[in-house]
């Protein structure tokens, strides 16, 4: 049975140190690798596909780590930062669905960048539309990512993959 319809950052660090099921469960990364302050809703049957989708937001403040060293004088988020973020949510969700395992990212068909966050943003948004789950052999989601700065769609993603994986398969070289 799919969790709760949306968390707060206190919920996704717990998640992070514990997993969202408990220790043994997909997890995010913490801080500062964790790239969303909450997230607002998730649930099975929404998005452009109907099967399930995730809105999540980072606040921006120009005292982000990243802004001190990409790049010194001219600050700005690293475009992998937030195709990251799309995976994250991406084996969040499959996690959140009640799917076991540990989620790795499997890559994505096409990643388009049109844009940047700055120090001057104040809030990213990103939104997962889910196009398939698979269960067999393996645990797999598919998902295309939008991330929005100030509310300007600036990346989109198209065929992010994420496996979710045992601890056997992880042994073995996945």
């Amino acid at each position: 049975m799919p969790g709760k319809p949306s968390y707060s950052r206190d919920e996704l660090l717990e998640c992070g140190y514990n997993g969202l099921r408990g220790r043994g469960s997909a997890q995010l990364p913490v801080p500062p690798m964790l790239m969303f302050d909450r997230i607002a809703t998730i649930d099975t049957s929404g998005g452009e596909f109907g099967k399930g989708q995730v809105v999540a937001e980072l606040d921006i403040h120009p005292d982000l780590w990243f802004f001190e060293c990409h790049f010194p004088g001219d600050p700005v988020m690293p475009g992998s930062l937030g195709v990251d973020a799309l995976w994250q949510l991406i084996g969040f969700y499959l996690t959140w669905a009640d799917h076991p395992g540990r989620g790795r990212a499997l890559g994505a068909k096409e990643v388009k960048f049109s844009g940047q966050v700055t120090p001057s943003v104040k809030k990213v948004r990103y939104h997962i539309d889910m196009r398939r789950v698979m269960t067999r052999p393996m645990i797999l989601g598919i998902g295309n990512g939008r991330l929005f700065a100030d509310d300007r769609l600036i990346y989109v993603a198209n065929d992010l993959r994420v496996g979710l994986f045992t601890d056997e398969q992880l042994a073995a070289g996945m």
